[in-house]
């Protein structure tokens, strides 16, 4: 049976983790704490595997609903969603990543003395 979104609204955690099952694999698991997270069951090369979609009320159903759909494309064309996320993931060059943090975080402190700001970028370089 097809979840709604009044249906949704209305779950109460218990005291275990339980599922709520929509259709295709698409099901929501509610945790005691009351946070409810979407997840997609699905098989690749006869192994069963599971994708997190989100968590809810920010993913809706009928977001939910699309990310499903596109990730039932990816498996019709023999690819393992998880592991094009990755893929994805690890192409990314993010601009926060800790070591830009920290230059940036060192060239703002002007007020040093030039000992203690090469010590500390000497520092930053050996440990980042």
């Amino acid at each position: 049976m097809s979840l709604t979104d009044a249906k949704i609204r209305t779950l109460k955690p218990s005291d275990k983790p339980f599922k709520v099952s929509d259709t295709h694999g698409l099901y929501l698991l509610v945790k005691p704490g009351g946070s409810r997270h979407w997840y997609l069951k699905y098989r690749i090369n006869g192994k069963e595997s599971r994708i997190a979609l989100g968590a809810y009320p920010a993913v809706s159903l009928s977001d939910a609903r699309q990310q499903r759909e596109g990730v039932r494309k990816m498996l019709a064309l023999n690819i393992n969603p998880v592991q094009q996320r990755a893929a994805e993931r690890g192409s990314r060059t993010p601009d926060k990543v800790f070591k830009n943090v920290a230059l940036a975080w060192h060239k703002s402190n002007r007020k040093w003395s030039q000992n203690t700001a090469d010590r500390l970028l000497a520092s930053m370089n050996n440990h980042i």
